[in-house]
């Protein structure tokens, strides 16, 4: 077997005498001030993208926690908490297009005249961008005052005021050249090439996953740009609904998003309301005049038209607004250019950014969770198992649900039942959205740690293993309960809703899209099994590399090793791997599951 590199923990020895030294610092002020100012200082300094301070942290993050998951107990905060902290930090975030070769010296310096900047960087999408925090939401106005709008010879500028804004040079034949370009932040995922040449040098298959996982996860700098661009978004909402909030959901908050992945926002109305409700005292009650309609439904169409109008009319870089009013979820779909992200808009989803906190919480308690789902997502879209366009495929929200599913299911358990974690539920915890009961624990140091200690790279064979054998054909997918369940219905694959339970969420997948998944986890159970026997050479693709390969079925390494039909070569292969699990029931690293096949 190979061995892992101890240069990881280095790193976190490195982090870990950066911050007893902050700590030393702290001991000696004797003012409450100083010593918050302080603090602060070294929050930023050691969140800070492109420092070492940073790198440090993000190894300590990644570094060995992918095995065991055991020291993934460091308090975290709330979901809730997260979404509010980024919310205000893009409020007072300004997004700037600038010319193509800028001094970042003179850039800095000349928006420092507005107030204190926390942090920026620069990426590119269509032109350089900037996006630049200040410390005060003032800033951002000292800004705006000072800012014109933009004058042509043969078209007329619509005069509308927002934080993004397009910087020109007064004199562009008189700027000195720059020795060299910004450096920009990368916004994309890396490319095939790349991604193999980094899994076929990793030390073991649970590097390979953990690489994976860190080359692919959303960075710091991207996430700020989406809570950023729904920010914009709901400067234009708020000329029509003041006091309402535009929120990211989906893969961009909980967790498991990766670069490139869309932009999913809802509009969300009811803070509108609560606020007017705590206003409510004495005798009397005070009701806004409005217009009715007959149903909540045209209420939302009717909001998604006209904001839809608006981001086509005056939404800066906003193009391609689509309004599909009619779908199930009524939905603005554009493309916001200087960010470079496919958004869809809805409107008081509440459900779906309950799903997003849920997701997340599973994804901070154990970090071999997000491991690997970002490698089975990734293994799926390799093999079309997924796709981008709407139709009979599996989506990554139902493969998350799968990975969950199989995690409850270990022995002991990696992950704990929807059920129990609304049992550790408190009077705070409790959601009811629209008749549906969405009540769980929030707070994830209430959580007990799993004590299962096994490896990435058995999880990863197991859940090959585990959905290749697994009966769909009568047996329902049920995070609720963390147990099968006789289908309701005839679909091929069923997966329960958490929070709606009357629906399945996989209800699209088509019998042969199922089948397909089937074979594909069998086929990988297989290659990996065989990979514990021999081991390729080091210039060779090996454990998740092979997986990753176009189609693992022509594979040529493979090829002369499967002389027997595939249903009798995977019967075999189950039969070897039952046998080895009872001459060896301890070498690999922690107790194997019981195996539920039907």
């Amino acid at each position: 077997m190979r061995r892992r590199p101890a240069t990881s923990r280095l790193g976190v020895s490195a982090a870990l005498t950066m911050a007893a030294r902050g700590v030393g610092l702290l001991t000696r002020l004797s003012l409450g001030a100083q010593r918050s100012q302080v603090q602060r200082a070294l929050r930023r300094l050691l969140s800070c993208p492109g420092t070492v301070a940073a790198d440090l942290r993000r190894e300590e993050q990644f570094s060995g926690s992918a095995e065991t998951g055991s020291e993934d107990r460091i308090p975290k905060k709330r979901f809730s908490e997260v979404q509010e902290e980024r919310r205000e930090q893009a409020q007072r975030t300004v997004l700037i297009h600038c010319p193509n070769k800028i001094s970042e010296k003179k850039f800095l310096q000349y928006l420092s005249q507005h107030g204190p900047i926390n942090s920026h960087f620069f990426y590119e999408s269509f032109g350089l961008y900037a996006v630049v925090e200040f410390c005060q939401k003032e800033s951002v106005a000292s800004l705006q005052s000072v800012t014109r709008t933009p004058s042509r010879d043969t078209e007329a500028a619509i005069p509308f005021r927002s934080r993004y804004f397009s910087l020109k040079l007064r004199n562009p034949s008189s700027q000195p050249l720059e020795q060299s370009r910004v450096q920009c932040s990368n916004q994309s995922s890396p490319s095939s090439k790349r991604l193999f040449e980094l899994l076929c040098c990793a030390e073991s298959v649970d590097d390979q996953l953990t690489a994976l996982l860190k080359t692919f996860q959303l960075t710091e700098e991207n996430t700020k740009l989406r809570y950023l661009t729904c920010s914009l978004i709901e400067d234009i909402a708020a000329a029509y609904f003041p006091g309402c909030a535009v929120r990211p959901f989906g893969s961009s908050v909980n967790s498991f998003g990766k670069l490139g992945c869309d932009l999913d926002m809802f509009l969300d109305l009811d803070e509108i309301g609560s606020f007017s409700a705590q206003k409510a005292s004495g005798n009397f009650l005070m009701e806004f005049q409005v217009k009715n309609v007959p149903s909540e439904r045209i209420v939302t169409q009717k909001i998604l038209s006209v904001i839809g109008e608006c981001l086509d009319h005056f939404g800066p870089g906003c193009v391609g607004v689509q309004k599909i009013l009619n779908a199930r979820c009524p939905l603005v779909r554009f493309s916001h250019q200087a960010s470079g992200f496919q958004c869809d808009l809805t409107t008081n989803n509440r459900i779906a950014l309950k799903s997003s906190e849920l997701l997340y919480l599973y994804g901070a308690l154990d970090s071999r969770v997000r491991a690997l789902v970002f490698s089975i997502r990734c293994w799926a879209r390799v093999h079309s198992l997924t796709s981008s366009i709407p139709g009979a495929w599996i989506t990554n929200f139902s493969l998350t649900m799968m990975v969950i599913f199989f995690l409850q299911r270990r022995s002991p358990p990696i992950l704990p039942t929807l059920d129990s974690l609304k049992s550790l539920a408190d009077a705070e915890d409790k959601c009811i959205i629209e008749g549906h009961n969405c009540t769980f624990v929030r707070d994830l140091n209430k959580i007990k740690p799993s004590g299962n200690t096994e490896s990435l790279e058995l999880l990863l064979k197991e859940f090959f293993e585990y959905f290749g054998n697994f009966a769909f054909n009568k047996n329902s997918i049920n995070i609720r309960q963390g147990r099968e369940q006789n289908k309701p219905e005839s679909s091929p694959l069923h997966i329960q809703n958490p929070f709606e339970t009357s629906l399945n969420i996989s209800k699209n997948v088509s019998q042969s899209q199922l089948q397909k998944f089937v074979e594909l986890a069998r086929e990988s159970a297989w290659i990996l099994h065989q990979e514990v026997k021999e081991r390729q050479s080091s210039n060779q693709p090996w454990g998740l590399a092979t997986l990753l390969l176009p189609s693992v079925a022509n594979n040529k390494s493979f090829v002369k090793k499967r002389k027997k039909p595939a249903s009798e070569r995977i019967k075999n292969l189950l039969e070897s791997i039952k046998s080895s699990s009872t001459e060896h029931p301890t070498d690999t690293n922690g107790k194997r599951a019981v195996n539920t096949q039907a």
